[in-house]
């Protein structure tokens, strides 16, 4: 099952994209829906709200008076606060059902207007957000009757671009007429979520293919921010590190976010594979990292690797003893290079040149396997630099 998280600004579209997403067979979960659904005549939640705000939230037909009921709430905390304690563990275990009662191959997208506020990005394996300019969404509001002020209003009590940039996966624009957001669907649909269920449901990574080395990519921080989140949720809040040539700002690199994981030991590397796998970080097997230092035994460099399922976002996962010699050499490598603008050149010129060279490979292997020797040397250059006291 491949949970995806859906959200965005009122007035931007969301519900054209939930609707086309139904269409190609996703299980659309709408958080909109559930919130009457829960307060509903005749429910323990609308008898709970009549109680906490009284008769007068109730229309003629006994039925919620939801624009009476957000007049009383709308600038009160206290009295949203209320209502929210009322009603979100209602839609929660009311969501849990729907998503345990779908098919195990289900792409089950969850549409919430409040996913960037209530940080829920790191619960699904992929956030859409969709984005329209706001008077393109003036417009929309205006259509369904709402008076701009109180248009206004809403749109600025909500999370603002910035903020849902920063958890989206996948920024889909609704500016435009709808035929060209649900082409960008579809092909979303075709090429990145039917795949990306499969290879999640099979414990399978998505394949790399030959090493391509790409310019430095000033998104890659933020999209590692968004996928370490995702691991360290599944890891139980454990130490996630960005690492690898795309944690270095200006290198150029394979276009593969890297990162480790601490554990106390292997053995509790071992106990998180499951997790891992159903957050879409399928194991590989035991592995061992080229021993960087003498004076250690050769386990001390073992490791548990895990790849992304993603196809749209490549990922390595190295699972290994926090605080030991791999854990540290993988810091230090990498905030060496951070400091050190000459040795980031010439790691920079080695790999364009392997790239090349191994091009034709089907896989990065041999590209990696090309390092080995400059990464072994550089083993004493880090060390220096650790030991003078050029980094803290």
């Amino acid at each position: 099952m491949l949970r995806v998280g859906l959200s965005g600004g009122i007035g931007s579209g969301k519900s054209t994209v939930a609707g086309r997403l139904a269409e190609h067979g996703a299980v659309v979960i709408d958080a909109d829906v559930l919130a009457r659904e829960v307060v509903a005549p005749g429910t323990d939640g609308l008898r709970e709200v009549v109680e906490a705000f009284g008769a007068e939230v109730l229309g003629p037909d006994g039925a919620l008076d939801r624009p009476a009921l957000a007049a009383r709430v709308f600038g009160d905390e206290r009295a949203l606060a209320t209502l929210n304690g009322i009603t979100h563990p209602r839609i929660a275990a009311r969501t849990a059902e729907l998503i345990a009662a779908a098919p195990p191959d289900a792409v089950v997208v969850h549409d919430v207007p409040l996913l960037v506020e209530k940080d829920m990005a790191p619960l699904y394996h992929l956030v859409l957000i969709v984005h329209a300019d706001l008077d393109q969404r003036l417009v929309r509001l205006r259509d369904r009757g709402l008076p701009e002020e109180d248009a206004r209003r809403r749109i600025a009590a909500q999370a603002d671009d910035q903020r849902r940039r920063a958890v989206a996966d996948v920024w889909l624009d609704n500016s435009g007429t709808p035929d060209v957001v649900l082409a960008r669907v579809d092909a979303l649909w075709a090429d990145r979520l039917v795949r990306y269920e499969s290879n999640v449901r099979l414990r399978r990574h998505a394949p790399y293919g030959p090493p391509v080395v790409v310019p430095y990519d000033e998104t890659w921080p933020a999209q590692a921010r968004r996928v370490a989140a995702r691991i360290g949720l599944a890891a139980g809040g454990r130490t996630v590190e960005h690492i690898g040539s795309t944690s270095v700002p200006g290198l150029p690199a394979k276009d593969v976010l890297d990162f480790q994981l601490g554990v106390r030991s292997l053995a509790e590397a071992a106990e998180l594979e499951e997790a891992l796998a159903q957050a879409g970080f399928p194991s590989r097997g035991l592995a061992e990292d080229g021993v960087r230092h003498e004076g250690h035994a050769p386990e001390d460099w073992h490791k548990r690797l895990h790849s992304g399922a993603d196809p749209g976002r490549c990922v390595n996962l190295h699972v290994r003893v926090e605080g030991g010699p791999a854990w540290n050499w993988a810091i230090r490598f990498r905030d060496w290079l951070r400091a050190d603008a000459a040795a980031r050149d010439e790691y920079a010129a080695l790999k364009r040149e392997l790239a090349e060279r191994h091009r034709g490979d089907d896989t990065d292997l041999g590209y990696a396997e090309s390092k080995e020797p400059w990464m072994a040397a550089a083993t004493a250059r880090v060390a220096a630099f650790y030991r003078d006291g050029q980094t803290s």
